[in-house]
């Protein structure tokens, strides 16, 4: 019998004691007071690794070679933002061919991190299944399939990186070495093949049951003149945010929280903000090519994509876009002569940002007239949306209280694997506490 009130929901206790599939250590505690979730605290226990401090007192040429310890699954990334930045500190451009080269070797991170993210941590959520080992069981073509198509991807990272992991043939001013038309020739055919099983992959998460939550994020991402972004633009917002790079810090602010050792992104005055997948299509769709529009449409998306369970859709959109692009590039591919332009160091601080797989990655340095690192500040994507996330899950929780406690806790999970957090960079199984009264 109803008495026209909200129903009281009973005390219990809900605990993950690991959450899989994130890269990194950390813990979520939930607070429920009758009807209300009062706080949703993320909390990043993993000790801080200090590479910024590494960084101080090193040369500049050094700094994408360390920077790209700082993850191993998107290396790329910081190796970008590092070069971006010291080269505006250097007063450096680099060439047409070069950029085209640097954008391949990107391309070739966001098809192995999206692919790995898509089928192997997030697609279990979604069918119910523990990990993409026990998925494996009951859909062998998708994982076979998927590890096919991430080995494309670091395929490219490889040949063009020098590596598959931590790659290391960039350099300040562009590349070590450029690979050959022949060494990179037989990339062409595994992306072709590699197309076809995008576009399953995007059938089988365009298919996905997906909860009815959508937010009004303000989205923040990179927007080029005329490119989909990944290493230039200038940074935008969802609510009329427009600036260069340059300007990061006088809008962008990081705060540290008690509960985590990972710092906080916010806005100025305005408060936390989205990054990521969802973020750069939303505020791009233009920039893609007609037939990514048109695959994204076939998918159930629209030019705004604001429910971050749907990302696993978008990331295949943008998984498709970097194999096109790949495939541009390689089929007017000629090798930059030379392979860098000349770096003369000088007193000066400069700012680059770039379009990690999980969003907008930023670098500032400051360095002395002979190279030398004086002051580094590296924010990454994580960071930047840990206060969404922990919104989210407030938001999320408070719509579904009457769920199983095993059931909720289990969504708490696939909620935080939408940002598919690398918790390692922001500072690794997440324990999650739930205390109702």
């Amino acid at each position: 019998m109803s008495n026209g009130k909200e129903p009281a929901h009973k005390a219990r206790t809900i605990r993950v004691e690991a959450l899989a599939r994130v890269e990194g250590e950390g813990g979520l505690s939930i607070k429920i007071r009758g009807n209300k979730v009062i706080e949703a605290l993320l909390r990043i226990y993993e000790p801080p690794r200090f590479f910024e401090a590494f960084l101080r007192g090193r040369g500049y040429t050094e700094a994408p070679d360390i920077t790209a310890r700082i993850c191993g699954i998107c290396p790329v990334a910081y190796q970008m933002s590092a070069v971006h930045a010291l080269e505006a500190a250097c007063g450096t451009d680099v060439t047409p061919a070069i950029r085209s080269l640097r954008r391949l070797l990107y391309c070739g991170e966001w098809i192995e991190s999206h692919v790995l993210h898509v089928a192997m941590l997030h697609a279990p959520d979604f069918l119910g299944y523990e990990s993409a080992l026990h998925m494996a069981k009951d859909h062998p073509e998708v994982v076979t399939k998927s590890l096919a198509l991430k080995r494309t991807g670091n395929a490219i990272v490889t040949r063009v990186g020098g590596r598959e992991i931590h790659p290391v043939n960039v350099r300040v001013g562009g590349f070590y070495r450029a690979p050959s038309k022949a060494e990179l020739a037989p990339l062409v055919p595994e992306l072709q093949e590699g197309r076809r099983i995008a576009e399953e992959l995007l059938d089988l998460a365009a298919g996905l049951t997906f909860p009815d939550y959508e937010v009004d994020y303000e989205f923040v991402a990179l927007r080029h003149l005329t490119d989909y972004p990944l290493n230039e633009g200038r940074i935008v917002s969802s609510r009329g945010l427009d600036i260069p790079v340059s300007d990061y810090e006088a809008h962008f602010v990081e705060e540290q929280v008690k509960h985590s050792n990972a710092l906080h992104s916010r806005l100025k005055g305005r408060g936390h903000y989205f990054v990521g997948p969802l973020a750069r299509y939303s505020l791009n769709f233009d920039r893609l090519p007609g037939t990514i529009q048109d695959a994204a449409r076939r998918a159930g998306l629209g030019p705004v994509c604001r429910n971050p369970f749907r990302s696993i859709v978008v990331r295949m959109v943008e998984t498709l876009w970097a194999i096109d692009e790949a495939l541009r590039i390689l089929v007017s591919y000629e090798p930059p002569e030379p392979s860098f332009v000349p770096v003369t160091p000088r007193a000066a601080t400069g700012s680059g940002c770039t379009e990690a797989p999980r969003g907008i990655l930023y670098h500032r340095y400051r360095i002395a007239p002979d190279g030398t690192i004086e002051d580094a500040k590296i924010v990454p994507p994580t960071s930047q949306n840990l206060a969404t996330i922990e919104d989210d899950l407030k938001n999320f929780v408070e719509r579904h209280l009457d769920l199983p406690a095993e059931q909720l806790g289990w969504q708490c999970e696939q909620a935080v694997r939408n940002y598919d957090p690398c918790i390692s960079c922001a500072t690794h199984s997440l324990r999650l506490t739930i205390d109702r009264r």
